[in-house]
C-alpha cells in the first residue's frame, strides 16, 4: 500500500479508537481526533480556547453532501480546490442530518461548529484526502486544528512540533517538510461562504483571490472576520 494512504489508515484508525494522532499535511502538521475525550485532549494539551472551535478535515465530496451555499459559493469552491488544485478550509452553513454530525458527540460539535457553520478543510495532501475519504466513507468526522501550542504558530516540521505536546499523542507520525509553510507561522487560508471575507489570510491567499476574481468576478477584501 502507498505509504499515504498507509498513514492516513493509521491516523484514522488511532482517532477511530478514541485516540488522537498528529501528522503532517501540505499546510503544516495537524492534531486531530473524533471523541469527545480525543477533542477535550486536543483543547487542553494545545492550552486552546474552546472559543475557537476545531475545524473538520474534508474533501470536495464531503464538501458537497455537507454544506449548504449559493451556487456561486459552491461553483468558487469546485473552482479554487478541484481546477486549481489550491489547499482551502471554508466556513460554511452545514446539514444537521448529515452522518458527519449527526454521529459525532455533541461535545464534538459543540467545539467543531459555531452558530451553524463549520470550518471544512480540503486539499491539504494525499494523507489528509485519505483520513477525509474514510471519514465520509463511514460517516464519522475526523475534527482536530494544526499541532502546535496555541499561538505557538504552525509547524512545518515534525521536530519543530512542541515536545509537550507531540509527546502527549497516541501517533504521532514524522512526515518530514510540509509542501507550503507561511512566514507567519499560518495554516490554510480561511474563507466564510456567506460573504467571500476570509477568516485567516493564510496559505496561497494570493492564488485564491485571483480565481475568484478571474472566475467570478469577486474581490477577497484583507480585512479579516473577527
Amino acid at each position: 500500500m502507498d505509504v499515504n494512504l498507509e498513514t492516513g489508515k493509521r491516523i484514522f484508525e488511532t482517532v477511530s479508537s478514541g485516540g488522537v494522532g498528529i501528522f503532517r499535511t501540505d499546510v503544516g502538521y495537524a492534531i486531530v481526533g473524533q471523541s469527545a475525550p480525543a477533542i477535550e485532549r486536543i483543547f487542553t494539551h494545545k492550552k486552546r480556547s474552546y472559543d475557537k472551535p476545531c475545524g473538520c478535515f474534508g474533501s470536495l465530496k464531503m464538501f458537497d453532501e455537507l454544506i449548504e451555499c449559493s451556487p456561486k459559493a459552491r461553483d468558487f469552491v469546485h473552482s479554487v480546490v478541484g481546477v486549481h488544485s489550491l489547499p482551502l478550509s471554508i466556513v460554511g452553513r452545514f446539514r444537521s442530518e448529515h452522518p458527519i454530525i449527526a454521529n459525532a458527540d455533541p461535545f464534538t460539535v459543540k467545539h467543531g461548529t459555531k452558530g451553524g457553520t463549520i470550518d471544512l478543510l480540503m486539499n491539504v495532501g494525499p494523507i489528509h484526502n485519505e483520513i477525509a475519504r474514510l471519514a465520509l466513507q463511514s460517516g464519522k468526522g475526523v475534527w482536530g486544528s494544526s499541532a502546535n501550542m496555541s499561538l505557538g504558530g504552525s509547524k512545518y516540521d515534525f521536530d519543530t512540533i512542541e515536545p509537550e505536546l507531540r509527546n502527549a499523542v497516541d501517533t504521532a507520525i514524522d512526515g518530514g517538510t510540509t509542501l507550503y509553510s507561511n512566514s507567519k507561522g499560518f495554516g490554510s487560508s480561511i474563507i466564510d461562504l456567506d460573504t467571500f471575507r476570509p477568516f485567516r489570510i493564510g496559505i496561497k491567499f494570493e492564488e485564491i483571490c485571483a480565481v475568484a476574481k478571474a472566475d467570478f468576478d469577486v474581490q477577497i477584501p484583507t480585512e479579516v472576520l473577527a
